[in-house]
């Protein structure tokens, strides 16, 4: 075993453990890899601004972002998206735009894409519009860079809020600074949600056990057959509850909520394996699913952000579990479960309010802040300013009905 340490994978480890112990923490790890990624994006995007409307680049990107991710986890053949990139549209740029368009279309509809045979069907919405722009080479490059990124590792956690920023001009430069960091988003989420749920689990196996008997004695069938509907029963409640976030954002306690039911679910999983025999491999959409995970945001790309990183922690969580084994097809569904609203006030309608004396629209301070020229002190920006708008009928927003309320606002 000593002649092991003499590797230095082996001795670097070692070493790790002892005097850099964090060094080694999957987390930060993973929360490394999400920042690196988000700055490569923010690049990208920052060079297309100006080119291209903000919403149809965030688009653009997410595209790119999905079709990253599902070559690294094995949804798309022979890292397709990253070879293309270095051997033809790198050296031919004028072929990526049309190239690109194609892959995402065959992508959509679940249809042949060259050399490469049929793809998977994903739909879902995000890939209906395949619409690319032109790329010259040096843009290129920076989606290569982005490429090579270890996709798998990306946390979804955080990586809705780093995605935002990288997509705003306005909130790029808080790009490595600050964000809610996932133990933080548990603090609200155990509580509120998953004592509840565990709570009904250690009932559920506590009545299990009854049925079950001893290890020494043999349970009739009656009695495994009631053990299991028991299970089942559970099983089917979990994937029965709908969790709402009023406030959206990115998506972040709507991802980690997913995680832990997730996780939750895969308990209930094994245990119905050691009571039957039999893997349950229940690949189809009737297991907890990003369906059941609802958000209200008025942030267009935002929302657009908080579906794609639903949808990532869910598949994730697929090939955790099934290996390679693909998910059902359509890999994504369209299930509307982020509404891209005003959570607060429903209208029929808006107009600017204008100044009856100066006949100017009324503008309020946008919330951006900058340093004081003279003391150096963060200020209100008197240039970030607003329109304000009266709203024809207004009336309370309705919300969608759910189990539990998560936020980052408020909790219930």
């Amino acid at each position: 075993m000593l002649t092991e340490l003499r590797k230095p994978e082996i001795f670097d480890l070692f070493v790790d453990i002892f005097t850099a112990p964090q060094k080694r923490n999957p987390e930060k790890i993973a929360a490394k890899v999400t920042r690196e990624v988000a700055s490569d994006l923010a690049e990208l995007s920052k060079k297309l601004e100006g080119l291209h409307e903000p919403q149809e680049v965030a688009h653009f990107l997410m595209r790119c972002i999905f079709t990253m991710f599902a070559e690294d986890v094995g949804l798309l053949k022979e890292r397709l998206f990253t070879e293309a990139l270095e051997t033809r549209w790198l050296q031919n740029p004028k072929t990526f735009k049309p190239e690109v368009a194609a892959l995402w279309q065959a992508m959509n509809d679940g249809t042949t894409f060259g050399f490469y045979g049929r793809l998977l069907q994903f739909n879902g919405g995000l890939f209906a519009e395949a619409i690319a722009f032109d790329l010259t080479q040096d843009q290129l490059e920076g989606l290569l860079k982005a490429a090579k990124r270890d996709w798998q590792n990306v946390e979804p956690a955080i990586f809705g809020t780093l995605l935002e920023r990288a997509l705003d001009s306005k909130e790029r430069s808080k790009l490595g600074a600050h964000y809610t960091p996932r133990s933080y988003v548990e603090r609200l989420v155990r509580p509120v949600v998953m004592e509840p749920l565990r709570s009904q689990w250690d009932l559920v196996q506590g009545e299990v056990k009854q049925l079950l008997g001893d290890v020494e004695t043999e349970p009739t069938a009656a009695q495994e057959r009631k053990a299991i509907a028991a299970l089942e029963e559970f099983l089917a409640k979990l994937q029965s509850q709908h969790i709402l976030d009023p406030a959206c954002g990115s998506g972040n306690f709507l991802y980690v909520t997913m995680d832990l039911i997730k996780q939750l679910e895969s308990e209930v999983l094994r245990r119905l394996e050691d009571i039957t025999g039999k893997v349950q491999l229940r690949l189809d959409i009737t297991q907890v699913n990003p369906g059941q995970f609802l958000g209200i945001e008025i942030n267009p790309r935002a929302a657009a952000i908080a579906d794609l990183v639903i949808w990532i922690g869910y598949l994730q969580w697929h090939f955790k579990r099934f290996g390679n084994i693909p998910p059902v097809e359509p890999v994504l569904r369209e299930y509307k479960n982020i509404e891209c609203r005003d959570a607060v006030l429903a209208y029929d309608g808006k107009e600017e309010d204008i100044d009856p004396k100066t006949g100017k629209v009324r503008t309020r301070w946008g919330g951006r802040m900058m340093k004081h020229s003279v003391t150096g002190e963060m200020v209100p920006d008197p240039s970030d300013q607003i329109p304000i708008y009266l709203y024809i009928n207004a009336r309370p927003a309705q919300w969608k009905e759910a189990d539990y309320i998560v936020s980052n606002d408020f909790v219930a």
